[in-house]
């Protein structure tokens, strides 16, 4: 049995293979041809943050599969009343067939994981957004713009995984956050170590025009995640010259890509011209959230 909680855990070969299989289920979506990989099945959704693209992507994504999905809020379970995590784990794993859990912690994960004798899927966590990323990377294949991406904002989760495909698939990554805001050292390390065997070229810097010159894709995330609305004004004024605007986007590639996980505030970490741009692109890869879980967790069932 396998869990879905960091792409570090995952080679190359795993990851284009949740790719391939994505391509092919959405193929079939396209065409109303729905297959049920998943009949039956029964999905534990846990949030601790709300989230609109996990829940419908999960929810809507099980049920094409053939399965159900059930939301629990921390209001709707124990576990909002103390219940350990781990006794948590241990029920759910005896009545559902696969949980995804949307944490304020990575490591409220690893416990859930340690004693779930079901599939864990990171729906995200403080370190890592997985789902995210390899949605955007769906995005890029089918649109064909594999070369270099210039990540710009905060040193975040989305950062994060970022790093860890980038890593593990080989391409070049240019990361650009402000003083402060760089990225975990201990996530980065792990980045460098995989990128040993990759080839993957990894740029950090504070320079948001070294990143983004001649890259292929340039994506960024919000400056103020959830948890973190106290902090906004204090981050508004340190984010200071990192919003992507048409002047940043004319240093990319001529036909560069810009990607953006939702949801966006327009003039902050990107401007209205530059989003209603790449809109197109920003709502394929809001819809391939859709397609990439279904692949995760079809994917996952093959190592039950």
């Amino acid at each position: 049995m396998r869990h879905f909680l960091t792409l570090d855990d995952f080679s190359k070969d795993d990851i284009n293979e949740i790719i391939q299989l994505a391509i092919s289920i959405k193929k079939e979506s396209k065409e109303k041809n729905f297959k049920s990989y998943l009949k039956n099945q029964k999905l534990a959704m846990i949030f601790e943050k709300s989230s609109t693209r996990t829940r419908v992507s999960f929810e809507v994504g099980m049920f094409e599969l053939g399965g159900y999905a059930l939301f629990l809020s921390k209001k709707d379970i124990q576990i909002g009343r103390g219940e350990s995590i781990k006794d948590t784990s241990r029920v759910i794993s005896r009545m559902c067939d696969m949980a995804m859990l949307r944490v304020n912690s990575h490591d409220t994960l690893d416990e859930f994981a340690k004693f779930s004798s079901i599939p864990v899927i990171n729906g995200l966590s403080d370190i890592y957004h997985p789902c995210q990323i390899l949605a955007d990377y769906l995005t890029m294949v089918e649109r064909d713009h594999l070369g270099s991406v210039a990540y710009i904002g905060d040193g975040n989760n989305i950062a994060h995984s970022w790093l860890m495909l980038a890593s593990k698939i080989g391409f070049e990554l240019r990361v650009a956050t402000p003083v402060g805001y760089e990225v975990n050292n201990e996530v980065l390390s792990k980045a460098l170590k995989n990128s040993e065997k990759s080839c993957a070229k990894i740029i950090i810097t504070n320079d948001i025009k070294k990143a983004i010159e001649n890259a292929d894709v340039v994506t960024t995330d919000t400056w103020i995640s959830m948890g973190q609305e106290e902090q906004k004004a204090q981050r508004i004024r340190d984010f200071k010259g990192f919003t992507v605007n048409d002047d940043m986007m004319k240093l990319a590639s001529k036909n560069a890509m810009f990607l953006h996980c939702l949801p966006a505030y327009k003039e902050y970490e990107v401007s209205e011209s530059v989003f209603e741009k790449h809109s197109d692109e920003i709502f394929d890869e809001a819809e391939n959230r859709l397609h990439i879980q279904k692949a995760i967790m079809v994917w996952l069932d093959k190592y039950r």
